[in-house]
């Protein structure tokens, strides 16, 4: 994770994005305006980087490796409720919208808007207030909203966890050690998902990760899909 250590009285932000130079390139934007205390590239990091710098916003993207943007950002109010959020995506999918602003007044802006809509979301949140990108038209907002709830009912958030990480291609000795488990627990786990959500193969359960958002088709290269089918 890159630091700054520069002091001063404006907000200050953390940045999550996994694409480096859309990291880079979001921070010297920002920089003018704001203090942005760093950059992290998976959910877990941000998580870990959010407890120590406390940052005022995290600019974080819903589709984040290892802990997708969603669940890293409700560890982190859990931990410290003034936490605001802007999520970021390139997806202009209302159910993820729904499912972000469930988290309380946020932001949720596409990746290919421009830099003064991102700076009006970011004056939303900090005085307490949801944006969501008008590119989302009301009707479809209307409708999602309802799906959101589905969205947590489907999983629990260790749930989540365990489908994401699969998904991406860790086997269960690797996900068991990210998340402090045992073997048997994620093979449990696993089992009931697959048993609950009627899901026959590892295929169907990667595509299950896709539909509830937890990885992105986009970020995914044909390589890293078929290990996830070589571990699974």
């Amino acid at each position: 994770m890159e630091i700054s250590h520069s002091h001063s009285a404006r907000p200050t932000f953390l940045i999550a994005d996994d694409h480096a130079l859309f990291a880079e390139t979001l921070k010297v934007y920002l920089e003018p305006r704001f203090t942005v205390l760093g950059i992290v590239s998976d959910g877990r990091a941000l998580v870990d980087a959010a407890r120590k710098l406390r940052p005022d916003i995290v600019v974080v993207d819903v589709s984040m490796p290892v802990l997708n943007g969603l669940d890293a950002a409700q560890k982190i109010r859990q931990e410290n409720p003034n936490t605001k959020f802007v999520f970021l995506t390139m997806r202009d999918d209302p159910n993820l919208a729904a499912a972000a602003l469930e988290l309380g007044p946020v932001a949720f802006v596409l990746k290919h808007s421009s830099g003064p809509e991102l700076v009006t979301a970011i004056d939303h949140v900090l005085r307490g207030k949801p944006y969501l990108t008008p590119k989302l038209r009301a009707e479809d907002w209307a409708t999602a909203r309802a799906r959101a709830r589905q969205y947590q009912k489907e999983l629990t958030s260790r749930q989540r966890e365990i489908v994401q990480l699969f998904a991406e291609g860790n086997s269960m000795k690797e996900i068991a050690a990210i998340l402090g488990l045992s073997e048997k627990t994620v093979e449990f786990h696993k089992r009931h998902i697959m048993e609950s959500h009627n899901l026959k193969s590892n295929s169907e359960l990667i595509l299950f990760a896709v539909r509830l958002g937890l990885i992105a088709v986009e970020a995914d290269p044909p390589a890293r899909a078929a290990g996830a089918r070589g571990k699974l």
